[in-house]
């Protein structure tokens, strides 16, 4: 996992390389500053002239300067890697979450993939920084400054070996405990940011049912339940300090107690001033920095499920794959589904689509009918390859779909969803999804047979109009129609529209067909509605039931023979079908 993840890393090695070298001679010097004091209280103690004392504090002065430039260079460094690093790893997740299929997608919820690329991101970043600085000082600064003591002192430093030891397992302990609490503390951002995402997303309908009070207590209790986790490893890690204190005093008390009675016994012989204010400077460098170690500890384990999350994100692969050498040119708009079988898992019980068999011609409008649930949406799905077909094949121009090149078949591939998804930016911006290199009066002209013109132009910005996240400063109908436009100027061999004008009153549906009829005559057009009358004029009609085409005709030929489309046409016109004709034929009589 790490080595994957510091696959990030890439063009901040050098940073990441040298920081550890700056780090290591900030110690250096740090632990030579004591050695150097002690033996000039040493030189004054014996009556040293003032020449010497000048020389050595001018050393001192050089290796503090030189330590505090090196510890800024190591800052430098470190942050620099560690941002650099936090970069490429936003940068690699979303990369990758782009290539996903809709397959992969439904393995990860949007809070969650959010949660990931900010606060677990920021998490991995901050314990980058630390280790390159901190987590490489203290194990030098401890090691140095103990070889350092046994070189001064001799055996008398074992007693900062006696004190390190357990105040290390009580640092350990203590982290160790609250790993698993953080791990189930992160889990717990996702379902705060779901909260937030659900309500911002549903703000009208949250409004419109009075139900803030409710929304407010969600978020609460989702926010309460991740204050009580924090809370629980907080009161763990505060135990920290009084640890550090107690090991300080008994330290202390230690030092005192051996030395004095060293200094009694030997008459000074062994240890004199200089060595002795030295052990406690050296003893509260390894006790500071085992404190300093035990918190980057604590910060690599809440970073460790962070760690895991983001892992989860750069491994997951898509489940489509351009072939070895893909074709790159769809000739038409020709579709054929061969007796196509499909379920969302491989694995799945249930069969969303049955033994389909398909034949549209080039230019052919087909339109879609069916109850919720029928899986409408996830045929015309597995025509530009938004989901691979479990058995059978999908034909787009006479080639099956999985021997083309993904991005070529998609280009000839618009769609609008039935969720439709505007930018933030201006009306002209998202139009251009469609056609980046779309002139202005592409744009307009795509606009008016969308019947957006007529809203646009009493904007007054008109195409210049910004739009906000998710499309909110626009209507339903309208979002539908800047969808439709954005689809119309890709010029596609194959136009899909899933439920797309549900929004849109019958005349302006009625418009916008006609529109296509006009201006996309070779396009092969598949229609999907709840409204009959959205079809009525397609040279095909397909009725669907559970995954199934149960019927197929013209829209004459389905009322009579369609009991489905014929109750459905029925309802929708508000008189029945034998009820007009009969006063047809006592009119013609």
């Amino acid at each position: 996992m790490i080595k994957e993840l510091l696959k990030s890393l890439r063009q901040y090695k050098i940073f990441a390389f040298l920081t550890p070298l700056f780090v290591l001679g900030e110690v250096l010097l740090e632990v030579l500053i004591p050695f150097a004091t002690a033996d000039l209280i040493d030189t004054i103690n014996t009556g040293a002239n003032l020449n010497l004392i000048l020389r050595t504090g001018a050393a001192l002065l050089i290796m503090a300067v030189a330590s505090l430039a090196c510890g800024a260079a190591a800052g430098v460094t470190s942050s620099t890697a560690a941002a650099g690093f936090g970069k490429n790893l936003r940068h690699d997740m979303f990369s990758n979450i782009q290539t996903f299929s809709f397959a992969t997608m439904d393995n990860f919820s949007t809070p969650t993939l959010v949660t990931r690329m900010t606060t677990d991101a920021t998490n991995v970043q901050m314990s980058f920084m630390m280790i390159l600085r901190i987590g490489m000082r203290a194990p030098m600064m401890i090691s140095i400054a103990l070889v350092t003591s046994f070189i001064m002192v001799g055996n008398l430093a074992w007693v900062y070996v006696l004190v390190m030891i357990p105040l290390a397992f009580g640092l350990l302990f203590v982290a160790l405990r609250a790993l698993p609490i953080f791990r189930v503390a992160f889990r717990k951002y996702d379902v705060l940011n779901e909260s937030v995402e659900e309500n911002i997303k549903g703000i009208r309908v949250v409004k419109s049912y009075v139900r803030e009070k409710f929304e407010t207590a969600k978020f609460e209790k989702a926010s309460r339940a991740l204050n009580l986790d924090f809370t629980k490893a907080e009161k763990l890690l505060a135990l920290n300090g009084p640890m550090l204190n107690v090991s300080v005093s008994i330290f202390s008390v230690s030092i005192i107690y051996f030395v004095s009675q060293n200094i009694i016994q030997n008459f000074g012989a062994q240890i004199n001033v200089g060595q002795f204010s030295t052990m406690f400077t050296y003893g509260y460098m390894i006790l500071m920095n085992l404190m300093m170690f035990s918190m980057i500890f604590t910060l690599i384990a809440m970073s460790i499920e962070s760690c895991y999350r983001i892992q989860e994100v750069l491994a997951a692969k898509t489940t489509i794959h351009n072939p070895e050498n893909p074709v790159k040119h769809v000739k038409d708009g020709a579709i054929d589904f061969n007796h196509v079988n499909f379920s969302y898992a491989k694995d799945a019980e249930q069969v969303i689509l049955k033994d389909i068999n398909l034949h549209i011609k080039p230019g052919e409008t087909i339109g879609i009918i069916g109850g919720t649930g029928s899986a409408k949406s996830t045929l015309v799905q597995l025509i530009p390859r938004l989901y691979d077909v479990n058995g059978g094949s999908v034909c787009v121009g006479g080639i099956d779909v999985r021997d083309y090149d993904v991005d070529d078949l998609r280009d000839a591939v618009s769609m609008v969803l039935q969720k439709n998804v505007l930018f933030s930016g201006t009306i002209a911006e998202n139009l251009r999804w469609g056609n980046e290199h779309a002139t202005d009066d592409q744009i307009i002209e795509a606009a008016r047979l969308a019947q957006a013109d007529e809203f646009i132009e009493k904007f007054p910005e008109g195409y210049n109009t910004w739009i906000e996240q998710g499309g909110a400063n626009v209507s339903g109908g309208q979002k539908q129609r800047l969808c439709i436009a954005r689809a119309l100027l890709k010029k596609p061999k194959i136009l899909i529209l899933d439920d797309s004008t549900s929004a849109v009153d019958t005349k302006t549906d009625a418009l916008i067909r006609a529109g296509f009829k006009r201006y996309l005559p070779e396009t092969t057009k598949i229609i999907i509605a709840q409204r009959t009358g959205s079809v009525e004029d397609a040279d095909r009609i397909l009725v669907m039931r559970n995954g199934e085409i149960v019927d197929m005709g013209t829209h004459e030929e389905l009322l009579e023979i369609s009991e489905i489309y014929r109750e459905v046409y029925t309802s929708q016109n508000k008189q029945s079908h034998d009820e007009r004709f009969a006063k047809g034929g006592q009119s013609n009589a």
